[in-house]
């Protein structure tokens, strides 16, 4: 035993020592052979070197033979007008549909991805990604037959990496901005498509690009953009017409972006912008970047995605999936200085959101359940269930209120239409599989003049939905 332990111990050590000594000479004495220069981007990592990163710009306008509709209705940014994925329009909407589902009016072929279009006088505005040409671009349609107006690009390497877009554009006036997959910030004029003036974050200004793109969509509040690059500034605002930074809020603790958009608040009076950010969430006055407070009760994991809820009370409603749940904050002010107070958290199987921001409509919180039943869940402001769905189940898809009907869509693609009222429940009107083999059906939905856009990876079709 004595032998055997001392061959262990002296000459076993001794051969491997000899052999990593012969494969490194075989390394050192080995032809590298030709070695292809890494172009940033096209391994689909998020970390490059900023020196790889040339000066982005925009190409000119290539006009399409659609010309912009006539049908009245707007649906001009991420949520829509109000910011609460509530429609205002006045049409009315059908409450059935026929065997064979509401008309199909067009439908157009996209790049991977989950971006949601916009509808502004009479067009279709979408943030797409042309692989062949390399670039972010953007895509003008008619609402009438989704002939397209007009589109243009800037170059921007980007790999497949769970789809590639995901952001929603802003259209305020004749302006149109977008938020790029590796955070370009661009403004685009609405009718012509000639290019503003085009920012990237990540070269001037210290941003860094989430895991799975960009997701945040840029906001339109007080006639400013206002967004969050979380590099040399947690939140700014900037002059949306001319591209100029108006004021940038500090940001000591280096917090990064995550794929959650800016919303505003008011509180006691004062308005501010309260964002989430990879090591918590935080507000900021929206006259000057002043920042108000902070809380890390609501740190990233993995991925945060939801927006924050703005509720009554100085409430604030948090949620994301990965096995985070949600979380209710409230603001209160105490000796001058303004508090974020954990009121309850939720366990995932009670609510957990992955990608969709909850809707707060009638007193109560609306959203999916991801985790177990897949099911839209009803909440009182106590985080209490009030109903669910229960046999209708929908993944991770997108939804709104439309006329007072809720519109939602399920992973693979199929539309339901369903009365959904804290008092009346859930009940299922109608219902329509868009594609036979549709596939991660994400991407926020667009309604305006009857008519409601919606998306699978690769297409996105536009239905007639209005009272006949």
């Amino acid at each position: 035993m004595f032998f055997k332990l001392q061959l262990a111990e002296t000459v076993l050590p001794a051969l491997t020592a000899v052999v990593g000594i012969a494969l490194i000479a075989f390394w050192l004495q080995a032809s590298p052979g030709e070695l292809e220069a890494r172009i940033p981007g096209r391994d689909g990592t998020t970390t490059i070197d900023l020196a790889d990163i040339p000066a982005p710009e925009a190409g000119e306008p290539i006009a399409g033979a659609g010309k912009a509709s006539t049908i009245e209705g707007e649906w001009p940014t991420f949520r829509g007008v109000n910011n609460d994925n509530i429609s205002t329009d006045p049409t009315r909407l059908a409450r059935s549909w026929p065997p064979e589902g509401p008309p199909v009016l067009w439908s157009v072929d996209v790049g991977d991805g989950y971006a949601g279009p916009v509808i502004s006088g009479g067009r279709v505005y979408l943030l797409d990604y042309d692989e062949e040409a390399e670039a972010d671009t953007l895509r003008c349609f008619s609402l009438d037959d989704g002939r397209e107006i007009w589109r243009n690009s800037y170059p921007v390497v980007i790999a497949f990496h769970h789809g590639m877009t995901r952001t929603v554009p802003a259209v305020v006036g004749d302006y149109v901005i977008t938020m790029g997959p590796r955070c370009h910030l661009a403004c685009w004029d609405a009718n012509t498509g000639k290019c503003h003036w085009l920012i990237d974050l990540v070269r001037d200004h210290g941003s860094r690009v989430p895991e799975w793109y960009t997701g945040q969509c840029p906001l339109i509040d007080q006639d400013r953009l206002i967004v969050a690059p979380c590099g040399d500034s947690l939140v700014s605002a900037i002059d949306y017409k001319t591209g100029e930074f108006i004021w940038k809020s500090p940001n000591p603790l280096g917090w990064k972006m995550t794929h959650v958009s800016v919303v505003p608040m008011e509180f006691q009076g004062r308005r501010s912008y309260v964002y989430c950010a990879s090591g918590g969430v935080a507000g900021v006055a929206a006259d000057d970047g002043t920042p108000l407070w902070t809380s890390t009760a609501w740190k990233e994991i993995n991925a945060t995605g939801p927006s924050p809820v703005i509720l009554p009370d100085d409430r604030i409603f948090l949620s994301r999936g990965y096995g985070s749940g949600a979380l209710m904050l409230q603001l209160a002010e105490t000796n001058g200085a303004i508090e974020a107070k954990t009121l309850f958290e939720l366990r995932p199987r009670s609510f957990s959101s992955e990608q969709q921001t909850p809707i707060f409509r009638d007193g109560h919180l609306i959203g999916i359940r991801k985790i177990g039943s897949k099911s839209l869940v009803c909440l009182d402001l106590d985080g209490n269930e009030i109903w669910s769905s229960g046999g209708d189940r929908f993944g991770i898809g997108p939804y709104m209120f439309a006329d007072g009907l809720l519109l939602i869509v399920d992973d693979h693609g199929t539309l339901t239409l369903a009365e959904a009222s804290p008092s009346g429940g859930y009940k299922r009107l109608a219902q329509h599989e868009l594609w036979p083999d549709g596939h991660d059906a994400w991407g926020p939905l667009a309604v305006a003049g009857g008519r409601v856009i919606v998306r699978d990876l690769t297409r996105i079709v536009c239905l007639d939905i209005a009272e006949k």
